[in-house]
Formats: structure tokens, C-alpha cells, sequence
């Protein structure tokens, strides 16, 4: 375990759904989720559900680089969403649902241009790849209710009709990383 945690801010629909996988990595050791790349200090969850704020609804892992690198989560983000839909995730339709990669350092940029272009390459996706990838400017965190919503209500209807499947796909295909 190193002394350094890195940080990568992630959009792929709906913040419960990247939350509920992704704080399932080993060497995530936090998992926040909140909203950037918007036009509005300090946005609350009804204006961003808007569409007119131009914020993302994201997550802000917090992890440990010597156990998770940076590619791998970034394998794994790409496992449990459609980086091929515009603005949209499963039933939920709109900009802030929209797939984005919000860099820390050009490193980050690097490599995620990179992974989008090797996925492109492998033709792996019937249609191109549109997630965006921008720097990352301020990080408003959602509500207190959002965080860790899927496992304080695991029944609710949204909740189990969407994230299970995403959670199984990431096992299947990451099981050397699960905790």
C-alpha cells in the first residue's frame, strides 16, 4: 500500500450506479459522488436533474495507484457503461448522464485518450466511442443522501432493476479486483 492516493472524476450516467460498482475495487479507498463540468456554483441535484447546468452527475474515486491503477479503473468504467450513447444511460436521458472523464493531471489525460483510442481500435463497440474527456475544474458534492445510496436502499426500484447487473458484469470481468 503506498502513502500516495490518487484521484480520478468520473461520469457514466446515473452517480449511484458508478458509485455502487466502482467502491467495489480493491485499492478505491472512497468513493464521493457529486457533480462538475457545470455553469452553477454550488449546484443542487434538482437543478442539475435540469439538464440546464451543464454539470455531469460524476463520482470522485479516491484510490491507491500501487494496487489500482489508473488504467484498470478506468477498464472497469468503461465495463459498467455504454461510452457509445450520447447524453444518455439505460432510462436516464440528458447531459448530466452524459460519459466523461474529468482529468487531474495530463498524465490522467494521457492515458484515457489512449484507452478511447485502443478501445476504438479493438472494435470492441458497434458505434464510436463518445465519452468526453476534459480537465476537471471544481467538484461540488452531492447531497448527503446521495452518498452511498445504492446500499442504504438496495430495494429501491431504480436501484435493483440497474445496478446489480452492472456490479455482476464488473465481477465477471474484474474478479481479480474485487474486495
Amino acid at each position: 500500500m503506498s502513502d500516495r492516493i490518487e484521484t480520478s472524476t468520473l461520469g457514466g450516467g446515473c452517480f449511484w450506479c458508478v458509485e455502487a460498482s466502482l467502491e467495489r475495487l480493491r485499492g478505491v479507498q472512497s468513493v464521493i459522488s457529486g457533480y462538475t463540468g457545470g455553469n452553477v456554483e454550488e449546484p443542487s441535484y434538482e437543478a442539475v436533474c435540469t439538464g440546464e447546468t451543464g454539470h455531469a452527475e460524476v463520482v470522485r474515486v479516491e484510490f491507491d495507484p500501487s494496487v489500482l491503477a489508473f488504467d484498470e479503473l478506468l477498464a472497469a468504467f468503461f465495463t459498467i457503461h455504454d461510452p457509445t450513447t450520447k447524453d444518455r444511460q439505460g432510462p436516464d436521458i440528458g447531459s448530466q448522464y452524459r460519459s466523461v472523464i474529468f482529468y487531474e493531471t495530463e498524465k490522467q489525460r494521457e492515458v484515457a485518450e489512449s484507452m478511447i483510442e485502443d478501445l476504438e481500435s479493438d472494435g470492441g463497440y458497434d458505434d464510436p466511442i463518445v465519452t468526453e474527456v476534459e480537465p476537471l475544474e471544481v467538484f461540488w458534492e452531492a447531497e448527503t443522501y446521495h452518498q452511498d445510496f445504492y446500499e442504504k436502499n438496495p430495494e429501491q426500484a431504480y436501484c435493483s432493476a440497474y445496478i446489480p447487473p452492472k456490479i455482476e458484469k464488473l465481477k465477471e470481468k474484474f474478479a481479480h479486483a474485487i474486495q
